[in-house]
C-alpha cells in the first residue's frame, strides 16, 4: 500500500479530482446531444449509435479493474494522464470516422479507456487514503457532487456549440478542453513513491478473490449492473423519446439533462453526509426503490415540459448518489489497499448494465418503434436492485491472518 512521509492534502485531492470528474462526467453526459447529428450526417440508424455508446460503457467498465490497479500501485496521477490523452483521441475519432465500425470500436475503445482512467474508480484510491475514516463517506459524496457540477455546467455548453459551430466542430472543442484541463490537474495527484510497509500484503489475486467470494460484494455488483442500465437508457435516449413524443423544443431535453446534474450535486453531497450516519445498505435500497417509483410516474402523468423538469430533478438526486455510498461500502469491508481496483471492478458490472441498456433502448425502438419496453424493464430492475441491497453486511472483514495472530 502507500506509505507517504506525509499524508496527501484533502483539500487538493478534492479540487483535482472534482476538475477531473467535473470533465469526464459532464462531457459525457451530454453524448446524447450527438445522436441525432451525427446519425442524420452519415445516413445511420440510432442502432448504430447507440451500439458505439453501449461499447463506450462496456469498455469504461472492463478497462475499468486495470486502470484501478494501475493507480494502485503506481499512483493515480499516472492513469489519469493516460484518460486524458484517450479521452481527447476519442473525441476526435467522433468528429472524423465516418465507417460505422470504425466509428463504432475506436469511439468506444478510446472513450471507454478515457472514462476507465479520470471517473470514479481510478480516483476513489486516493481520495480514501486522503481523507480520514470519519469524513471518507463525506469525500466520495464530495467527489460525486462535482462530477454532477459537470453534467449540470456542460450540457447547455455542449448544446450551445453544437447549435453554433456545428457537431464537429463542437467536438474538437472538447477534445483541448479536456486535455488542457486534465493534464495540469493530474498532477496535482502526485504522491510519494510507495514502499511495502512490513506486515502481511494482500495479493492482487487475494483481494480479488476475497471480493468475489463475499457475498455482500456480489450484491453491490448487483445493484450497480441496474445503476448503469436505468442512468445510461436514461442519459442517451431521453432527448429522441421527449421528440418522438412531440416534445420538440430540443432545449427541453437539454434542459432536463443539466437539472439531473444540478440537483444531483445535492443528491451525492447528501448520500455521502447520510452514509456517514446511518446504513448505507439501506440507503442505496431506497435509492434504487425510488428510482424505480419516479420512473413509473413519468411515464403516467401527462408528458409536458414541467412534468420532464419534475422527472429530471427527481431523477437527479438519485442518480449518482449510489457511488459515495457503494464506494464507502467497499472501503469499509475490505480496506484501502486494493481500493480502486475493487471499485473499478464493481463498477464493471455498472457498465455491462450500461452496454445492455443504451443498445437495448436503440435496438427495441427500431423494431418497435417504441421505447416502452426498456422503460418497464427499467422499473422492473430497480426492484430487483433495492431487494438486492437490503441484507449487505457493511462490517470489516476480520482476515485469516489477523485471527491467527
Amino acid at each position: 500500500m502507500f506509505t507517504a512521509h506525509r499524508a496527501p492534502n484533502l483539500k487538493t485531492v478534492l479540487l483535482a479530482t472534482g476538475v477531473i470528474l467535473t470533465l469526464a462526467m459532464g462531457v459525457r453526459h451530454g453524448f446524447g446531444l450527438w445522436m441525432q447529428p451525427i446519425s442524420q450526417a452519415n445516413g445511420w440508424s440510432r442502432e448504430t449509435y447507440s451500439l458505439a455508446m453501449a461499447l463506450q460503457n462496456l469498455m469504461w467498465g472492463a478497462f475499468g479493474p486495470l486502470a484501478g490497479m494501475v493507480a494502485d500501485r503506481f499512483g493515480t496521477m499516472r492513469i489519469v494522464l493516460v484518460g486524458a490523452f484517450a479521452y481527447m483521441g476519442g473525441l476526435l475519432w467522433m468528429a472524423l470516422v465516418t465507417q460505422p465500425a470504425l466509428f463504432v470500436i475506436g469511439s468506444g475503445i478510446l472513450i471507454g479507456l478515457g472514462l476507465a482512467c479520470t471517473a470514479f474508480g481510478a480516483v476513489s484510491g486516493i481520495i480514501g487514503r486522503a481523507a480520514p475514516p470519519e469524513r471518507r463517506s463525506w469525500a466520495f459524496g464530495i467527489s460525486g457532487a462535482a462530477s454532477s457540477f459537470g453534467q449540470f455546467m456542460l450540457m447547455p455548453v455542449e448544446q450551445m456549440l453544437i447549435s453554433s459551430v456545428g457537431w464537429q466542430t463542437a467536438l474538437y472543442l472538447l477534445a483541448a478542453l479536456v486535455v488542457f484541463l486534465m493534464v495540469p490537474m493530474s498532477f496535482r495527484l502526485r504522491e510519494p513513491a510507495h514502499v511495502k510497509a512490513a506486515g502481511h500484503h494482500q495479493s492482487i489475486g487475494g483481494a480479488l478473490g476475497e471480493a468475489l467470494r463475499n457475498r455482500s460484494f456480489l450484491l453491490l455488483v448487483t445493484g450497480y449492473f441496474v445503476c448503469g442500465f436505468q442512468l445510461i437508457f436514461i442519459g442517451v435516449h431521453l432527448p429522441a423519446y421527449l421528440k418522438d413524443k412531440g416534445v420538440l423544443d430540443p432545449q427541453v431535453a437539454v434542459t432536463a439533462l443539466a437539472l439531473i446534474g444540478l440537483f444531483n450535486i445535492f443528491g451525492s453531497y447528501m448520500a455521502g453526509q447520510l452514509g456517514g450516519k446511518l446504513p448505507k445498505r439501506y440507503l442505496l435500497s431506497f435509492i434504487y426503490f425510488a428510482r424505480s417509483a419516479v420512473i413509473a410516474l413519468f411515464l403516467l402523468a401527462p408528458l409536458s415540459p414541467l412534468t420532464v423538469y419534475l422527472f429530471a430533478a427527481a431523477m437527479g438526486v438519485l442518480w449518482l448518489s449510489t457511488v459515495p455510498l457503494t464506494n464507502g461500502i467497499i472501503a469499509g469491508v475490505f480496506g484501502l489497499s486494493h481500493m480502486s481496483m475493487l471499485a473499478g471492478l464493481v463498477f464493471f458490472s455498472h457498465q455491462i448494465g450500461s452496454f445492455i441498456g443504451v443498445w437495448l433502448g436503440g435496438y427495441l425502438f427500431d423494431l418497435q418503434g417504441s421505447y416502452d419496453v426498456v422503460w418497464a424493464i427499467a422499473i422492473g430492475l430497480g426492484v430487483i436492485a433495492g431487494l438486492a441491497n437490503l441484507p449487505v453486511d457493511e462490517r470489516p472483514l476480520v482476515r485469516a491472518q489477523l485471527k491467527a495472530a
